[in-house]
């Protein structure tokens, strides 16, 4: 009689980080589709911005205070983002609930600059091809800042309940952090695009 050997994967851990885990693949490809998207504007804004022959269309350059401060503050974000990251595959959860709180904070204060940097683009959205792409552009990125800022609302909530001493729950804290990576790249492009191309001399 031939004996089979079997493998026993049942000490095998449930979760993983990075690219062990589905979640992040999933992640991934939700940034790369969010990404096509956003190069897809930037492609139509960069078309007719060469097509003008002046540009912008008939509005002066947005204020650079409003979006300034919006970049500042996402790279500032970027240092408790990676020590988040860091605690969640240490899977502490101290640390994780501090940096989940610090994050929820940072996460919010860009939404409220958002609110005025509508109003400093100095052109409606329907006024011209030009208004509208850019009016776009910023609409695309809050969505994006909303939905994050959603996601950490969820995540810190989990993590003060029973259900964060799962170590999914760790995984998902390391993926919003990723995810937030993009939302802060994004927002390096967009800058340039919406408020130094326009500045550049003809």
């Amino acid at each position: 009689m031939r004996e089979r050997r079997v493998l026993s994967v049942g000490d095998l851990p449930t979760y993983g980080f990075g690219s062990q885990s589905p979640m992040w693949w999933g992640t991934l490809a939700f940034i790369t589709l969010e990404a096509t998207g956003f190069a897809l504007v930037i492609g139509s804004y960069f078309y007719l911005a060469f097509l003008a022959p002046n540009w912008p269309l008939h509005a002066p350059p947005p204020d650079l205070l409003p979006g300034t401060l919006v970049l500042v503050l996402l790279l500032v974000s970027e240092i408790p983002n990676h020590l988040l990251n860091r605690w969640a595959k240490k899977t502490d959860m101290t640390k994780v609930r501090i940096g989940l709180v610090v994050m929820c904070v940072i996460g919010f204060l860009p939404l409220i600059v958002r609110v005025f940097e509508f109003g400093e683009l100095r052109i409606a959205w329907d006024t011209n091809a030009y208004g509208s792409l850019v009016w776009v552009l910023l609409g695309l990125h809050t969505l994006h800042l909303v939905t994050d800022f959603g996601d950490t609302l969820v995540l810190t909530a989990l993590m003060f309940t029973r259900h964060g001493y799962s170590g999914r729950r760790f995984s998902d804290v390391s993926d919003n952090a990723f995810f937030w990576d993009f939302v802060v790249a994004a927002w390096v492009v967009l800058y340039l695009v919406i408020y130094w191309f326009p500045r550049l001399p003809a």
